[in-house]
């Protein structure tokens, strides 16, 4: 007959009834109360004012604290050893899913947890279906069990499932049967309804069936037992149950018996399961011949302290997952308790060098997801997004190859990701809005050889953030590159140099032809370089004045035919202008840095005076008789008046004639005696132009 049910909630006093009904009886059905509970009780006004939370009250600490607590455990620092591990992925971890593995699946599982070095695998609960049946049987009849590799079965302390259990792991080279039973006082009173005897006898009788089996049975077997729920069960009621096993196991050197204490629900604080693991350890018959393990759980998000500490307090073994996944909130992350003594310098003997892989298969095989902040395998982290984070890292990358640190030490990284097959520059230093000028530069250096000066860092790691901030995602590293490129490299919108040739006269002449549009200049120009000569040609044909401030070049790989990087900032009205370019020719990839950063300057945004050919042709005749040129000179090659010209570069330079000669010529004659004489030509000549084009931009745009 179908029914349905509903729970009604009681009077204030925190009761509810469980009705159910069978609506065939009429149209209002039949109902009938099976049972009243209790109810939790709405919020008082008082209650939702003070912030209390719904019924604190009703819960108590629900473990057993140890009889006697030394903590001898505390004074330790570090775990010293690795400890035999067990994966419990295929059984804990698999009947957590919510699908569970098919057969192919756990084969694959099984093959990447001896890969990754797993001695002992929990491969399933044979008795519990006959798909966990069948996987045991495979894997003996495949061969796919290594010598070294030992594989373990769970069953519970049940006639019947004990003996399934032995049909299934018949002819094993080495297998582990895991007996539990319950222990504790609520599954004691509330499930089985026995008392401290009749628990203890189903582990004795449990244990001496083993024993039985394991005698009739081909194959070699080893035992485990488990005081489940060993959190809310006596801890010497625990030892005591756990040595009437051992006394039925008898275990020697050559066949050790394990004893494994699960959290199998966390409800104790992590330095509590340690004095309870310190006092089980001190106190368990043939200790020397006694493996004593851990199986933690994760309810209180604790796991891996519990394990670490247990192990501190004397645990031998370890119980646990990939990644965490078991029953409820999961069993202890074996990768994360593996990888921080690794952190410490202790090798897990396990192999986690290519996580990526582990993780991928972890994922499809579990249709689980690896969340990104995981320790050691999340997507994140190792990520820094903060520019200050960023900064210690590169400035500790920098550090640690100037050293030649032979210990890791950097900064906000406490293992090098490349030890578990990450990368520093798509894994470490990630870009978006909250990113640094160290880690942008960074990633420049990293994946392009750009190693920028350090005076231009802060404004190209504005123009990336920028970017980053207005499409609101992080940047690739590509990406990161295509906006340095296109800002710094690919800029010059007003301008460039198509042409030029140089000779040595009083320092070095360039000849330079400039294409502003579809119009082409040639410009003459001396300098005390091939840069400043081009630099003072730039400065002749649009009337401009700038330093050239900050020059740095260096190859960006290494051969013959390996390109030159070249930075060039210059200096106008106070503000630093960059530019970069890129050549297998040194020159040419400076003048091209060149061209970027004057390209930038608000002087020459429809400059008028770029296009005036008679001022720049009087300029190029100065520029080569500057030592003895005279206005009457200029009279006679120009055909025109000697005022004429006087008023003309008057209101072109906002200089007479006469005054740039005499202002350059004492001031550097000066400054620059004794030193060689066409050092000082080159030098007077262009400070000459600076002079003369000093005040060029102002007059223009007055008039």
């Amino acid at each position: 007959m179908a029914r349905s049910g509903r729970v009604f909630p009681g009077n204030k006093s925190g009761t509810a009834k469980l009705i159910f009904k069978a609506p065939s009886l009429g149209p209002n059905g039949h109902e009938t109360e099976l049972f009243s509970f209790p109810w939790p009780s709405p919020k008082t006004e008082q209650e939702k004012e003070n912030g209390t939370m719904m019924h604190a009250d009703k819960y108590k600490p629900g473990y057993f604290p140890a009889p006697r607590c030394e903590m001898r455990w505390a004074k330790k620092d570090h775990i010293e050893k690795p400890p035999i591990w067990c994966s419990v992925d295929l059984r804990d971890g698999n009947q957590a899913l919510i699908v569970p593995m098919s057969l192919d699946e756990k084969l694959e599982f099984f093959q990447m947890l001896v890969d990754i070095g797993f001695k002992e695998i929990e491969v399933g609960f044979p008795a519990a279906s006959e798909t966990e049946y069948i996987f045991m049987r495979t894997l003996i009849e495949r061969d796919m069990i290594p010598d070294d590799v030992t594989v373990q079965v769970l069953t519970q302390a049940r006639e019947h499932i004990i003996r399934k259990t032995f049909e299934a792991v018949k002819g094993a080279p080495h297998a582990v049967i895991h007996l539990y039973n319950s222990t504790s006082v609520a599954q004691r009173e509330q499930v089985f309804r026995k008392d401290k005897e009749q628990i203890k006898k189903l582990a004795i009788d449990g244990a001496k069936l083993l024993k039985k089996l394991a005698d009739e049975t081909e194959g070699n077997f080893s035992f485990e037992y488990s005081p489940e729920s060993f959190h809310g069960t006596e801890v010497d009621y625990a030892v005591d149950v756990c040595n009437a096993v051992l006394d039925v196991w008898k275990p020697e050197t050559g066949n050790k018996a394990i004893i494994n204490i699960p959290a199998t629900v966390e409800t104790a604080m992590s330095h509590v399961f340690a004095t309870q693991i310190e006092y089980v350890s001190k106190h368990l018959k043939y200790r020397d011949n006694v493996i004593l393990s851990l199986h933690p759980h994760n309810d209180r998000g604790c796991a891996v302290s519990d394990a670490e500490l247990g192990l501190l307090a004397g645990a031998d073994r370890i119980e646990g997952t990939l990644f965490g996944n078991g029953e409820r909130t999961g069993n202890v992350d074996i990768i994360s308790v593996a990888m921080n003594m690794y952190s410490h310098g202790i090798d897990p003997v396990l192999d986690f060098s290519d996580m990526s892989t582990i993780r991928e298969k972890y994922e499809r095989l579990t249709r689980m997801r690896v969340y990104e902040r995981q320790p050691y395998a999340g997507d994140l982290v190792f990520s820094a997004f903060s520019g200050s984070h960023q900064d210690a890292i590169a400035k500790g990358m920098a550090w640690r190859k100037e050293k030649n640190c032979d210990k890791w030490t950097v900064p906000y990284l406490p293992i090098d990701p490349v030890d578990v097959g990450r990368t520093y520059d798509s894994d470490v230093i990630r870009i978006n809005s909250q990113s640094g000028k160290g880690g942008i530069s960074y990633i420049l250096k990293q994946n392009f050889s750009i190693s920028l000066p350090e005076q231009m860092r802060e404004e190209v790691g504005y123009a990336v953030k920028q970017v980053s901030d207005e499409e609101h995602k992080e940047l690739s590293p590509q990406w990161v590159y295509e906006i340095f490129e296109g800002k710094y490299i690919d800029y010059s919108p007003n301008f460039q140099i198509v042409e030029s040739h140089f000779k040595q006269n009083d320092g070095i002449m360039a000849e330079v032809t400039i294409q502003c549009g579809d119009k082409r200049t040639i410009v003459d120009a001396n300098g005390n370089g091939r840069l400043d000569a081009v630099s003072n040609t730039i400065k002749q044909f649009f009337g401009i004045s700038y330093e050239l401030t900050v020059y740095e070049e260096h190859a960006l790989s290494n051969g013959s035919s390996s390109k030159a990087m070249a930075y060039v900032g210059i200096t106008c009205n106070g503000k630093m202008y960059w530019g970069a370019g890129m050549d297998e020719d040194i020159i040419k990839a400076s003048i091209h840095a060149l061209v970027v950063a004057v390209n930038k300057l608000p002087e020459i945004q429809g400059n008028e005076n770029s296009g005036d050919d008679r001022l720049l042709t009087m300029l190029n005749f100065i520029q080569a008789n500057y030592q003895n040129v005279t206005l009457e000179e200029m009279a006679v090659k120009f055909h025109l008046s000697e005022p004429y010209i006087s008023k003309y570069i008057k209101d072109k330079s906002g200089k007479t004639f006469g005054e740039p000669f005499a202002e350059v010529g004492f001031v550097l004659r000066k400054m620059l005696a004794g030193r060689d004489s066409a050092e000082v030509e080159a030098c007077i000549l262009g400070k000459f132009f600076d002079v003369l084009t000093r005040d060029h931009g102002d007059n223009s745009a007055q008039k």
